[in-house]
């Protein structure tokens, strides 16, 4: 895999810095996913059907890109070609970018989203009414994973509406929370107590930003917590949702397991298609079974409960 380093944006401009990568249109959503996960932003995906490529771009709130971080885009890469996903040529750059430029091209990308006649997500500058007993989400995820496009946070989205009764009355943990679109979007559908974290500081500043602009701060907090860290057991939670890169999954399965209700339904996303047995078989393992499952391009996100 080849980097390219590239300076064209004069020193004077807004610290913005993006890093892309040209891969094929197949593989854009993995690699999308990958840079998410290595950054904590949202990726961006440009196709060209001519030329069978795909630009998949994350805007990051800095001038520079650490040496680690590159160091395991390479190797996340060299992970998804040993999978089997077709990558093409694989080469990235690093780019520093006007803020205007940034912030347009980012709202191309973005634009409402219903989830069946329950929840409506929308950033603030897109009018459109909600229907009658919508529950309105106001997202501006920044530079922030989650906008609810993905197919791994779309099927938490449903499924957090699939879950919730009328009149609420359920109870969440968002484990990973990006933008806070999911932990915003329990809230808003009725879920309390509602628990919400990230790895990622610059997230879970822009999820409280969210929370404030959603009415939210009062009755929703975000905090910045590595799950590898975290003790397992305490709180049980009737939902509880974890979209995060499959090797975590399963290494911190009983973990996720401990804070689940007996009767509650563990929503797993962010897993390719090759590497959702291996998820499956780790979580049934532990005497749960697999209640609800979708496929999406090269994702397979799935939901679990306990065997009675």
């Amino acid at each position: 895999m080849a980097r390219q380093e590239r300076r064209g944006v004069s020193e004077e401009l807004e610290q913005i810095v993006s890093v892309w990568v040209l891969t094929t249109p197949a593989a854009g959503g993995a690699v999308g996913e990958l840079l998410e996960s290595i950054f904590g932003s949202t990726a961006s995906v440009w196709s060209e059907d001519r030329s069978n490529e795909a630009k998949v771009t994350v805007y990051l709130e800095r001038d520079s890109v650490a040496s680690a971080e590159e160091a395991s885009l390479g190797q996340g890469l060299e992970i998804l070609r040993a999978a089997g996903v077709d990558v093409g040529a694989g080469n990235w750059a690093v780019e520093r970018v006007k803020c205007e430029d940034w912030s347009e091209s980012w709202k191309k990308h973005f634009s409402p989203i219903e989830v069946g006649d329950r929840l409506l997500v929308k950033p603030e500058w897109e009018e459109i009414e909600p229907k009658l007993g919508q529950a309105v989400v106001i997202l501006n995820p920044g530079m922030s994973f989650g906008t609810g496009h993905h197919a791994t946070t779309l099927f938490c989205l449903k499924q957090l509406a699939e879950c919730m009764p009328v009149g609420g009355g359920k109870s969440l943990l968002d484990a990973g929370a990006g933008s806070g679109i999911l932990a915003i979007s329990a809230a808003k559908l009725g879920y309390a107590p509602v628990e919400a974290w990230d790895f990622d500081p610059v997230a879970v500043g822009v999820a409280r930003r969210n929370t404030e602009q959603n009415g939210l701060a009062q009755a929703l907090a975000f905090e910045n917590r590595d799950l590898t860290k975290m003790p397992p057991g305490g709180r049980q939670f009737d939902v509880v949702c974890a979209n995060l890169m499959s090797e975590l999954l399963v290494a911190e399965k009983s973990k996720l397991a401990s804070w689940l209700a007996p009767t509650g339904r563990l929503v797993l996303a962010g897993v390719l298609l090759e590497q959702f047995p291996q998820v499956e078989a780790a979580f049934c393992g532990l005497g749960m079974e697999l209640v609800a499952a979708e496929s999406l391009d090269e994702w397979r996100s799935g939901a679990f409960q306990f065997s009675c």
